[in-house]
């Protein structure tokens, strides 16, 4: 299987850089062959048996054959006129056949979650005219959704499956090397030169280790699963509750889905259905993402202070130790920086980071990849995908019904009609909606779903198109770690052995200030980077300031207790901070710099006293 797979990725990136450009022909070949994999590879229920049943293999093999049906008539399919020409007996076959591959590939990797809402889409597609004003639409037959679903770019073939097959895959491949030659752990070691010997060290190390990780999984379960299994028995061995633990890595993981530069597929996918360009959406991302960092590890030092939480107790790396071979893994992200900032394709940028990758490997003998491993490295980044391929695929068939029947522009005019076309309030029912999407499922395809489903709504109101999905895409982000479902909490309740709505709900608090940058952003386009150089200067001092004072208020200390009438003047003058209204904005930062300075002659009175004591 992961010869099979090696071979799949290596044609992938062969096709990618240098043979098609026909988005209709990539993603039918990416959608058939990953399909083939996938039915071989996952079983068709968590406990099946080691050895491919046959139904697998004729699932595998029928892919296989609708791959070559679609490729050898790909002109054809292209030409033809969509709900006009009738299908020929095989296009109805291999059709209906892609369609319910599709559904069966999305149980199988994302679970009934999604596969349900596609359902319900579906049935809303064919059913919908039953229903009255404003949902019903008119009569759709079912030869009228396979047409627009299988045979056109706007379903199954469309951009969630064309993102996958370019930009997401050899991004993911760019990680598998970097991890195999050992670029996780020196993201760790770094992380512990960084933080491990101040107080709270283990918490701080998961904080800054999980983003650096997430940069490169884009994923919070598998970066929990990742870096949680080293970070979160340190920190219960080390005294901390299994409960903070967990979530800690929790909130700290599902950052990295957010953390330039590669911040998981789902901001490939934004860039490609905006069509802003990759390079801006980076661009936008990098304050934000610092600034909820910052409010994760300000909260985890905070709680390390109130409860006098021990630094690591392990050998700290040196920093000679550290980048002795650590070095050679500066070189890919350089390498991916200078791509995206000389103005190169995320395509092009990403097979210079995949290359880099495996150069770096090989300048030392401890990195070094034999060939077998970098098989392994292809094979596995095959594998990887899998799940994000099922997602987007069954995402394709939603957004494909969605175009047949409006649902999108209704669904908009419902949100606008409830909160009155009140802007907070619509944004409010917004970020609840995308939560609720994304619930249990992966972030692509919580985006994608809001993406249609909420975004009209945002547009109406005017709202400039990078903030609002921007705005989006923050919410489906943070679904992973919101109760009930909480998928990234889930992951790490096994590790720590505790229930997962305890660290779901702690996580939350840890992430507070992640919920309210999205309302922050889109109030204040200073904060994405967006404005002139005064707006976004001030925008970046009141960032900074506004995330501490949420972070000291939401945990009442400083090191002294806070009294509550204290932690109220602190969120509303972070509140203030971000305002972008000059006099409104300078006004809250000197609350909060009055109130730091206060604290801070307190505290040194405190240890003087404590000294001479």
């Amino acid at each position: 299987m992961i010869i099979a797979a090696a071979v799949f990725a290596t044609w992938v990136v062969y096709a990618n850089l240098f043979t098609i450009s026909d988005p209709l022909i990539l993603g039918i070949l990416f959608v058939c062959g990953i399909y083939s994999i996938m039915f071989a590879a996952i079983g068709a229920t968590p406990n099946a048996p080691d050895r491919v049943p046959f139904y697998d293999w004729v699932m595998s093999g029928l892919s296989l054959a609708c791959g070559v049906f679609f490729f050898v008539n790909a002109g054809e399919i292209s030409d033809r006129i969509s709900l006009l020409e009738p299908f020929t007996t095989a296009q109805l076959f291999f059709g209906t056949a892609l369609l319910l591959l599709t559904l069966e590939a999305t149980r199988r990797t994302t679970g009934m979650g999604l596969t349900c809402v596609v359902l319900l889409f579906l049935i809303y597609n064919l059913f919908g005219s039953l229903l009255p004003p404003p949902f019903g639409h008119g009569i759709s037959e079912f030869t009228y959704l396979l047409d627009i679903l299988v045979f056109t770019t706007d379903g199954v073939f469309g951009v969630p499956i064309q993102v996958v097959a370019s930009y997401v895959f050899l991004f993911v491949m760019f990680g598998t090397f970097l991890s195999k030659a050992g670029g996780g752990e020196f993201f760790f070691n770094l992380a512990a030169l960084l933080t491990g010997r101040s107080r709270g060290g283990p918490a701080k190390i998961a904080v800054i280790s999980s983003g650096l990780y997430g940069t490169m999984s884009g994923s919070p379960t598998s970066d929990v699963v990742a870096t949680g299994s080293i970070t979160i028995p340190v920190m219960k061995r080390l005294g901390y509750s299994a409960r903070f633990a967990g979530a800690v890595e929790v909130a700290a993981s599902t950052g990295g889905s957010a953390m330039p530069p590669i911040m998981g597929s789902a901001a490939f996918i934004l860039a490609e259905y905006t069509a802003v360009p990759y390079k801006e959406v980076v661009y936008a991302a990098i304050l934000p993402a610092l600034l909820y960092y910052m409010g994760v590890f300000t909260q985890v030092h905070l709680r390390a202070v109130r409860h006098n939480l021990r630094p690591s107790d392990d050998e700290i790396p040196t920093l000679k130790s550290t980048f002795s071979t650590g070095w050679v893994f500066v070189i890919p992200i350089v390498g991916i920086v200078s791509a995206l900032m000389v103005g190169y394709s995320p395509t092009f940028t990403a097979g210079i980071g995949v290359l880099g990758a495996v150069f770096a490997a090989t300048l030392l003998k401890a990195t070094r990849l034999t060939p077998w491993q970098i098989v392994e490295g292809l094979g596995e980044t095959t594998l990887r995908i899998l799940p994000v391929a099922g997602a987007c695929a069954a995402a394709g068939l939603v957004i494909g019904g969605l175009s047949m029947t409006g649902l999108g522009m209704k669904a908009a005019n419902v949100i606008l009609t409830i909160s009155g076309e009140q802007p907070v309030v619509t944004l409010i029912i917004a970020a609840v909606v995308t939560i609720i999407l994304g619930l249990g499922m992966p972030t692509p395809s919580a985006y994608i779903l809001a993406a249609v489903l909420v975004g009209p709504a945002l547009a109406k109101l005017g709202y400039p198109i990078l903030q609002s999905h921007m705005f989006l895409l923050y919410y489906a982000v943070l679904s992973a770690l919101t109760p009930p479902i909480a998928v990234a909490a889930l992951a790490a309740a096994a590790i720590a052995e505790e229930d997962p709505f305890k660290i779901a709900f702690s996580a939350v608090r840890l992430a507070a200030v992640g919920f309210l940058l999205p309302f922050a952003f889109i109030w204040n386009p200073g904060l994405l980077m967006l404005g002139d150089t005064t707006t976004n200067v001030l925008a970046l001092i009141g960032g900074i300031l506004a995330t501490g004072a949420i972070a000291i208020s939401i945990e009442g200390t400083v090191g002294i207790e806070l009294r509550y009438w204290e932690r109220i003047m602190l969120t509303f003058a972070a509140v203030a901070a971000v305002v972008p209204i000059g006099f409104v904005s300078v006004s809250g930062m000197l609350i909060i710099m009055a109130f730091g300075v206060r604290y801070t002659v307190l505290l040194q009175k405190r240890r003087v006293v404590s000294a001479t004591g």
